[in-house]
Parts: structure tokens; sequence; C-alpha cells
């Protein structure tokens, strides 16, 4: 059986959801203000990560993960995590690679069905201009991640 925990970060309540076999989903919750008082075995090493990711003490994750979705978007996922941090690429980029430059829209939907925030890194894709389109957490927290992983401050808010 899933288990869940809240924890807290710098963009907000961050979501949880684990079991043996892997962590299922991380996201951010805007409607829960409270933070778990004990995180599940299942998903400890989960919440440790991401606070190391937080506190810039990690840049890689290496718990397991089980998102669950189709096969294209099992396919963008595992792309995905090939996205160095501090770097970013663009939704082209990665339709090309599949051999069909018109399949930018997959890419993008794929990109946002995304279960697992930060450890996935959708936040790293942009548009073929340089602009920030897209991201199921919001376009600020976008924007704070990619400066943060760039060493742009904590990253900014605005």
């Amino acid at each position: 059986m899933p288990q869940t925990a809240h924890i807290s970060t710098p963009l907000g309540i961050v979501q949880i959801v684990g079991d043996d076999a892997g962590i299922q989903k991380i996201g951010f919750i805007d409607d829960i203000t409270t933070i778990s008082r004990e995180i599940p075995p299942e998903i400890q090493s989960c919440a440790t990560q991401i606070e190391e990711y937080f506190n810039k003490k990690r840049t890689i994750f290496d718990f397991k993960i089980t998102p669950k979705g189709t096969n294209f978007q099992q396919k963008v996922w595992a792309d995905l995590v090939n996205v160095p941090f501090g770097k970013t690429e663009s939704y082209l980029t990665m339709s090309r690679r599949y051999g069909d430059p018109k399949a930018i829209r997959a890419v993008a939907s794929a990109n946002g069905k995304n279960p697992i925030a930060i450890v996935i890194p959708c936040h790293r894709i942009i548009g073929s201009d340089g602009s920030l389109t897209g991201y199921a957490g919001g376009l600020w927290r976008k924007k704070w991640l990619l400066d943060f992983e760039r060493g742009e401050g904590q990253g900014s808010l605005f």
C-alpha cells in the first residue's frame, strides 16, 4: 500500500507517494499546509534526498522510482533524467531525438504529465527560443528551480 508524506521546501509543500517498490509521485501541493511529523520508511530516502537537493548537497537522486504512464511517457521521462543538473534542453530537441520534430506536442504533453517533479527534471525543458513554457508546478517554480540549479542565489521568486 502506498505511503504519503508532506515535506516543506523553499517552493512550498511537496507530497511524496511511494511504497517498497519505489516512488510513484513527487508533486507540489498548494492546498495542504500540514507537514508530516513522521516519514514512512518506504519514502524516507526520497524525503532525505529532496531535502539534500534543496540544501545544495545533492544533484543526482538514487532511490527507485516507479512512475505510472504510457510507453511514450515512460520513454520521455527516462530521457529527462539524462538532462544534466544546471542545464536545459528544448522540447524541439527532444522531439527530434525521437525522429519526428512534429512530435513536439506529444513530448510537451508527456512532460506535463510527469508525476515525479524535480527527480525527473521536466523543469529543465524550455522553449526553442529559451522561453519558460509550461510547468505543472507553476512557471514561477520552474524559474526558481532553473536559477537555483545554475547557482544564481537561492533562486528568485520573481
